[in-house]
């Protein structure tokens, strides 16, 4: 698994990392049971520290990409379909919340659209 770190991008390095194996698990390119590195030996391999290395993984194995097996190591998990179920439960959320806010339809996707832009930094 070969990931690279843009020292000049917005992104900080463990956002880019967990960036990156999110997408290449979404993909396929990472199957599912794929074991990754260690924390220090992907550390050690992108010349970062390992704590950053920690955290991009915390992140992951909280979205339901990875999942760590204790001294086994770390793993692909079947993670497409518990993010879309956790995107769905949020997206309900909101939905339940415009309503109430009384925003029209169009006005909730606006906002939505917005705040995905802002958040996959476009536009």
């Amino acid at each position: 698994m070969t990931l690279k770190i843009h020292i000049d991008d917005s992104a900080a390095p463990y956002e880019q990392i967990r960036a990156q194996i999110s997408e290449r698990a979404r993909s396929g390119a990472l199957p599912v049971g794929y074991r990754l590195p260690t924390v220090r030996g992907l550390a050690e391999s992108l010349g970062l520290a390992a704590n950053t290395v920690a955290k991009a993984y915390r992140a992951l194995e909280t979205d339901g990409v990875i999942e760590t097996r204790g001294r086994n190591g770390t793993f692909v998990a079947a993670a497409g379909s518990a993010a879309e179920r956790e995107a769905s439960a949020a997206a309900q959320v909101y939905a339940e919340k415009v309503r109430r806010l009384g925003l029209t339809e169009g006005d909730a996707v606006a906002a939505v659209r917005d705040a995905l832009r802002a958040a996959y930094g476009e536009g």
